[in-house]
């Protein structure tokens, strides 16, 4: 049973977040908020999201799992305006998610999650480099890497204590590089790894409208992006595996 409200902009904030890798999800449901965890169907990219009760108007549920068609979701919100309040009531024992705002009402039928890949296990990684920069600044340099090469390299040098981004394509190359002065926080330690701007660029929508972004490196390992939604109400996670380099 789920019975809520919820501020439209906020809910399609977290919709998005996770339409950046996946098209459907288990969401979890219980008395303390809805979660969820999913991985692209190349395992590449892991997204998680957790969204406690604060985060809604009015809230109340009890412990239930959902298999969410995270596509149509997007096509739904896309009808909501700036401002509008979001209903969503799944009756006790019902598979139908009843959504309503405005004068729209939606009954839609949830995904059977017997067709839905279990929530994977996050990886044990170490992850010893660490920034915090606007969600601006991360979004602004993949764009401007995209334009170059269909990769870019993010890395720490501890020494000059920098966080860089690099791209090469063909004939062009381009790098940023951000000191202490120009991010919000800096852990220093020896980190570079390659990774895919397909993926990067869709996570970069969604992380651009935060004001703080976490960026966890290290050497050839993946990538683990965080920020908050819904004033800190809310938190989302994406894991992203490296490309591996040719010699």
């Amino acid at each position: 049973m789920l019975k809520a409200t919820i501020d439209a902009d906020t809910f399609r904030e977290s919709i998005d977040a996770l339409a950046a890798l996946v098209t459907e999800c288990r969401l979890h449901v219980d008395g303390t908020g809805v979660r969820t965890c999913a991985v692209d169907t190349a395992n590449v990219a892991m997204v998680s999201l957790d969204l406690g009760k604060d985060a809604f108007e009015t809230y109340e549920a009890t412990p239930d799992e959902l298999g969410i068609d995270i596509a149509k979701m997007k096509n739904i919100l896309g009808m909501m305006g700036k401002g509008d309040i979001l209903s969503l009531n799944l009756p006790e024992g019902s598979r139908r998610l009843e959504l309503a705002f405005g004068s729209y009402q939606y009954s839609v039928t949830l995904l059977d999650i017997n067709t839905i890949r279990k929530d994977p296990n996050p990886p044990a990684i170490e992850l010893p480099g660490k920034v915090e920069l606007t969600g601006s600044a991360l979004s602004t340099a993949i764009k401007a890497a995209d334009v170059i090469s269909d990769k870019i390299a993010l890395g720490i040098d501890p020494k000059a204590e920098i966080f860089y981004m690099m791209a090469e394509g063909d004939t062009d190359h381009i790098k940023l590089e951000l000191g202490r002065d120009q991010l919000i926080s800096l852990q220093p330690a020896e980190a570079r790894s390659l990774f895919s701007l397909d993926y990067l660029k869709d996570m970069g929508k969604v992380m651009g409208r935060s004001e703080k972004v976490s960026v966890a490196l290290g050497i050839d390992h993946p990538v683990k992006v965080a920020f908050d939604l819904a004033g800190g109400k809310g938190h989302v996670e994406y894991l992203l595996a490296p490309r591996i380099e040719a010699d």
